[in-house]
């Protein structure tokens, strides 16, 4: 049994994806963000971050996004969620890749105090944007020669990160979904069962939006 310490549209959507995808038993415990719990002590002692997600697993707290979702793929092999093991290596650099380049500068653009700013100056923000599209035209290059998915035909926990990522985009000048390669990996993700059943657990908006009349 997993405990995950969650909040709806945060990146404990990746690491509620994989418990899905494992089939592995698990219980959430939803931090109200509006209620700064995931300020209090007693969760502090578990991730002194104060962040999500956190994953308890056979009673000891694990923090780190890409961590958890390489943690419960190493621990449930017959999932298949790192690849085929010929291809372990190439995942592993895929998870790390997004969790440097791609989740941390992310970090900086929703939060312009963690550079010491109350807003972003009009230069700072142009320079994340331009970094983050920047990522996107170099995954959506590598998934046009290689996909559909990061690792070819063999779908991972690397493409969830990546589509919950691409989520947070949404409301960005230029949203990930205006790559092609991109939109298609989010067509292929956001059909999965596992994404529609974490979107119904946890309340989310649907994303893409229906456009159908």
């Amino acid at each position: 049994m997993y405990t995950l310490y969650y909040a709806p549209a945060t990146a404990s959507m990746a690491v509620h994806l994989a418990l899905l995808e494992t089939g592995a038993p698990y219980e959430l415990q939803l931090l109200d963000f509006e209620k700064n719990q995931q300020k209090d002590p007693a969760y502090l002692r578990l991730n002194p971050n104060g962040v999500v997600p956190t994953l308890v697993c056979d009673g000891k707290p694990y923090i780190e996004t890409a961590a958890l979702m390489m943690l419960l793929a190493e621990r449930h092999p017959a999932a298949g969620l790192a690849g085929t093991p010929e291809q372990y290596e190439e995942w592993r650099q895929w998870m790390v890749y997004l969790s440097h380049n791609l989740q941390a500068t992310y970090r900086f653009w929703f939060y312009p105090s963690e550079l010491g700013y109350a807003t972003h100056p009009d230069e700072v923000r142009h320079a994340l944007q331009t970094r983050i599209e920047k990522i996107w035209d170099q995954l959506d290059q590598h998934l046009n020669a290689h996909g559909p998915y990061l690792l070819g035909a063999q779908f991972s926990v690397a493409d969830l990160y990546l589509t919950v990522l691409m989520r947070w985009s949404r409301n960005m000048p230029h949203p990930a979904t205006e790559w092609p390669a991109l939109n298609h990996l989010v067509q292929l993700i956001t059909n999965r069962p596992s994404w529609k059943k974490m979107m119904e657990i946890e309340g989310v908006d649907i994303w893409p939006e229906d456009k159908t009349v």
